[in-house]
């Protein structure tokens, strides 16, 4: 698979919170990196984030390549499960396996504006 269609498809699982087809992306053993829940297995990280969604609308600003490594960065408006906006701008980082599928997927964002009502919601 290109780069231009992998990153086509992660953005377009993300906006569909569609578990199965974010995690199609990865190599079996693949896991993501992030901010706010810490380093887990792709097959758990989907899942978790879908579950504190309510919903995604998400626009591409550009893919950067390197080889073996591709970064896309793109403004997600996020609306978290109990309906509260908080939207960010990310970059994240795929290191790609051999297939081209994505190995290990480091997400950077600044989550100082989110941090508070993202863990309230999950103590509730």
């Amino acid at each position: 698979m290109d780069v231009d269609t992998l990153v086509r498809r992660y953005l377009g699982a993300l906006a569909a919170a569609d578990p199965d087809a974010a995690t199609a992306l990865f190599a079996p053993d693949g896991t993501v990196v992030s901010p706010l829940y810490g380093t887990l297995p792709a097959a758990e990280f989907y899942p978790a984030l879908f579950a504190d969604t309510a919903s995604s609308v998400l626009h591409h600003r550009r893919t950067l390549t390197a080889e073996g490594t591709v970064a896309f960065w793109f403004d997600f408006d996020w609306v978290l499960a109990d309906g509260t906006p908080a939207p960010f701008t990310v970059v994240d980082v795929a290191e790609l396996a051999d297939d081209g599928r994505i190995e290990r997927l480091h997400i950077v964002y600044d989550t100082h504006p989110l941090r508070a009502a993202w863990e309230r919601q999950r103590d509730d």
